[in-house]
């Protein structure tokens, strides 16, 4: 991922410093066990360990020669470590330490994704309760329905976060693998004693049956998750940028004494981030695809996954990583217009009251399609000639036979509405 969408802890994850290390843990706790199994001397591994340094660009110049990423590594080692380090990888195949230390980085980023989470939960909460009975419209298919209040926006995007935490969470285990079986997964030149070590070691699982390789359907998950994550972003995001549009305008994004809007209309103040977030968003669920695809390898294994891989690993996870720090930042800082939201609330002179008086016409003896048509009747004239839909009904001669003037005005209250936002939130918020 471009360095513009990027931040450095996820950055390092991926770099290609920290992706030998975890290779040169890797081999390493395979050598401590099998020293403890008596499979190599004794001492391999501590020498390795105090010997070997990575240099990336001599792994490089050496994998030029020999057009292999994990024996140019090991020859790197050996340049270091002397004769000794030819008794790493004993019984080993590549896929091995490539798998076992693909793993661990998604570990490692997921780890970061949840705290990332974590902090647009807690800004999520605590704007939540402020605009708890903050008044505004809610909308179906665009159109005023009924009033709902801001609070309970931000209160659904907390619930799907919490979701999306409980998610990553899962994802992360189901990554959380590790083997060393051989080539073809049948521990036929390896103990498996030595899988268990260093799956204890490096805090992971044995993969319970593998091939070649780890299956990837625990990959597809895991990046299936990350582009879920990345859809309640963008839902965020396109709810922020529906709200901050002119004939809109109940919120916008925070902008800065110095910063610009429009190149050419100085007037101008873009949900650019929220934009952003948008474009972001696509980026990350394109990812999803072929992480699905490379389930189906041939055989024991191929390597048209390891192309993908390289590719989606870094970029879904540093991708994902900026967008929700951008999105926490976005909601710390979100400047929220209540008298806007108030204003477009009467936008449509009571209309959003319609299923209310329809509702008590129907309790007063009124057939269900006779009290419908009724209100929709003034529901259409107050639309057209802009007349107070509760003028129209308290003027409707069938309508005063059923309901009095005190019941038609009681129910043109936006209170009602929110009787049960105490009972909401305490199902969303409870501990």
């Amino acid at each position: 991922m471009i360095k513009r969408y990027s931040r450095k802890e996820l950055v390092d994850i991926w770099s290609e410093e920290n992706k030998y290390k975890i290779w040169l843990d890797v081999e390493i706790s395979a050598a401590q066990a099998m020293e403890k199994l008596n499979l190599i001397p004794k001492g391999v591994s501590s020498l390795v360990k105090k010997r070997a340094r990575i240099n990336v660009k001599r792994i490089h110049a050496i994998e030029k020669n020999v057009k292999h990423d994990v024996i140019a590594f090991l020859s790197s080692l050996t340049e270091k470590a002397g004769i000794k380090a030819r008794y790493l990888h004993q019984g080993m195949t590549s896929s091995d330490v490539l798998d076992t230390s693909f793993n661990i980085q998604l570990v490692q980023s997921g780890k970061i994704l949840i705290k990332d989470i974590d902090s647009i939960l807690q800004i999520l909460k605590r704007q939540a309760n402020k605009h708890k009975f903050t008044p505004c419209i809610g909308r179906s298919h665009g159109i005023h329905a009924e009033p709902i209040t801001f609070g309970l926006k931000l209160a659904s995007f907390y619930e799907e976060f919490k979701r999306n935490r409980r998610r990553l969470q899962s994802a992360i285990y189901e990554v959380s693998t590790c083997a060393i079986s051989g080539a073809v997964g049948t521990f036929a030149n390896i103990n498996p004693k030595v899988e268990s070590f260093v799956s204890k070691k490096l805090k992971l699982r044995p993969e319970p049956i593998s091939t070649q390789i780890i299956p990837r359907d625990r990959h597809a998950y895991y990046f299936s998750i990350l582009g879920i994550i990345a859809g309640s972003i963008e839902r965020v995001a396109t709810e922020i940028r529906h709200l901050q549009r002119t004939e809109v305008y109940e919120l916008q994004e925070f902008f800065s004494k110095s910063q610009k809007g429009s190149s050419a209309m100085p007037h101008k103040k873009n949900p650019i981030l929220s934009e952003n977030l948008t474009g972001l968003s696509r980026m990350i669920r394109s990812y999803v695809t072929p992480a699905l695809e490379n389930i189906a390898l041939w055989h024991e294994r191929d390597i048209s996954h390891s192309s993908v891989e390289r590719n989606i690993g870094p970029d879904a996870n540093i991708t994902l990583d900026f967008a929700l720090n951008r999105l926490a930042d976005i909601l710390k800082n979100i400047v929220i217009y209540p008298k806007k939201m108030h204003s477009n609330l009467n936008l449509t002179r009571g209309l959003v009251f319609s299923q209310e008086v329809m509702l008590e016409l129907i309790k007063s003896g009124i057939s269900r399609e006779k009290a419908y048509r009724l209100v929709q009747k003034h529901s259409k004239t107050s639309f057209l000639k802009k007349i107070d839909l509760i003028d129209l009904i308290k003027k409707d001669k069938i309508i005063s036979k059923h309901m009095s003037e005190n019941k038609i005005n009681s129910i043109f209250k936006h209170d009602k509405h929110f009787k049960n936002i105490n009972f909401i939130f305490n199902r969303v918020f409870k501990k």
